[in-house]
């Protein structure tokens, strides 16, 4: 199975991306999606987490409080490093279960921490799509309805624009049209295809 890594800082389009490769056909493998299944109620890591953190980290439905987890781990290294090396391995076993499932030509893995975590390992390329730090806390303010200052945070919190263009095979630029976003996948899925068929 041929994998492709996708990845971007907050707001830069990667859910647009991935739609479009859905459309061409491809699947893909959300690694969000993935940590989310990691804990769910009755798994392990949640089981661990509650015995951890208490009852206050469960919601009344039983499922995990995360915004009462983010507060725990933000000014704490300890306790973040902890949960790391709990649901890296677990989330790492369910990508890995949902790669082998796939069917189409190639695959997509969509993770906002692709090169922060080892997931990178399952890939054959990577991508990032990349757009301007203004473009980032524009799109992401109106869409979540926070501050441009909670953005910008986000954005310091997350692996820095320069690494990233270090460590992608390929740049898709999207600060432009949504068009313009799917003319420059379309030519990248083509190219995917003659590097697959070497």
């Amino acid at each position: 199975m041929f994998v492709v890594g996708l990845t971007g800082g907050i707001g830069s389009g990667k859910s647009a991306a991935t739609s479009i490769f859905e459309e061409l056909g491809i699947d893909v493998v959300d690694a969000d999606l993935a940590s989310r299944e990691a804990v769910m109620p009755g798994s392990n890591a949640l089981m661990k987490i509650h015995e951890r953190f208490g009852d206050d980290i469960l919601l009344e439905d039983k499922t995990l409080n995360r915004g009462k987890l983010r507060e725990i781990i933000f000014d704490n290294s300890e306790e973040k490093i902890w949960l790391e090396q709990l649901l890296h391995p677990e989330i790492r076993d369910i990508i890995q279960s949902k790669l082998k499932s796939s069917t189409s030509e190639y695959v997509i893995l969509v993770s906002p921490l692709l090169f922060e975590t080892d997931q990178y390992d399952f890939c054959d390329l990577t991508i990032l799509i990349d757009t301007s730090e203004s473009s980032q806390i524009a799109r992401t303010s109106k869409r979540d309805e926070v501050t441009e200052d909670s953005v910008k945070k986000i954005i310091q919190t997350q692996m820095s624009r320069e690494n990233k263009l270090k460590l992608a095979n390929i740049v898709i630029n999207n600060d432009n049209t949504l068009e313009d976003l799917k003319k420059n996948i379309e030519k990248i899925h083509k190219r995917i295809f003659d590097e697959i068929k070497k």
